[in-house]
């Protein structure tokens, strides 16, 4: 990672649970607050209605109506977006989308957070059934052409990003964020949090189940095995596998065309 990479956030983390159960404040207040990001009434209706009406609505009429009105939601929204079906949207104003991006059913962005930028997603971005963009006052920046298989997770407590024409297999998890354990007296959910960010560098392919740490920066055109557990830095067009992950070829040093499954 960066200089700038290696220190903690400064961000406070979103606990959500004292959030929940915060006593002094109303359910509407919570739900405004974890869900939408801002409290007018206005806003409030306007998204209820929406997810409401169509959030659900399957087939060709489900999608045109949501590419209509999900750009109404959202910060900002380019050209020919798609939403699939149960798409869930939190804190949507901090939510960017640029052209022709492909949202797929049950996709969760959440871009929840006091002080953060959120989710910005560049165009041509296809983004897999089930996956989770999770932001908790962190940031997730997805550059163009980059394809997120179904079922990935991306959580970011500080900032996440996924590189141009970058590829992830399924199930791949990208944890931006730890949790400190240095006392013994005090549940390790209570201790400190803390977070250095995660990179995936452009056009890298993650393998299925991959799983990167955080504070890892993986290089340009690397590729990660399937199920490799990646705790440190990968250099640009290395092929790292393993758990934890090693660096196993250059790519630049194997002449030959191969086809290795990932």
């Amino acid at each position: 990672m960066t200089d700038s990479g290696n220190s903690k956030t400064s961000r406070d983390s979103v606990e959500i649970q004292k959030e929940l159960f915060d006593a002094r404040k109303s359910k509407l207040a919570k739900y405004k607050e974890l869900i939408l990001g801002e409290a007018g009434l206005g806003f409030l209706i306007k998204y209820e209605l929406i997810t409401l009406l169509v959030s659900w609505l399957p087939g060709a009429l489900g999608l045109l109506l949501r590419s209509k009105l999900y750009p109404l939601l959202v910060g900002k929204s380019g050209r020919n977006v798609t939403f699939g079906a149960n798409v869930v949207l939190r804190h949507p104003r901090k939510i960017r989308l640029g052209d022709n991006v492909v949202i797929d059913d049950n996709v969760v962005l959440d871009a929840k957070g006091e002080n953060n930028s959120g989710i910005t997603i560049g165009s041509g971005v296809f983004v897999g059934r089930n996956t989770i963009l999770s932001c908790k006052n962190g940031d997730i920046i997805i550059d163009d052409n980059a394809n997120i298989g179904f079922n990935c997770e991306a959580f970011s407590a500080s900032r996440v990003r996924i590189g141009k024409n970058v590829l992830l297999a399924a199930y791949v998890y990208l944890v931006g964020g730890t949790h400190h354990f240095d006392r013994t007296d005090v549940p390790i959910l209570f201790q400190e949090r803390s977070s250095r960010g995660i990179e995936v560098d452009d056009n890298a392919w993650l393998g299925a189940h991959a799983v990167v740490f955080d504070g890892v920066k993986i290089g340009k055109e690397c590729i990660i095995g399937a199920g490799a557990i990646v705790n440190k830095d990968v250099p640009d067009w290395k092929i790292a596998a393993g758990v934890p992950a090693k660096i196993v070829q250059d790519r630049r040093e194997e002449k030959e065309t191969k086809v290795v499954n990932f």
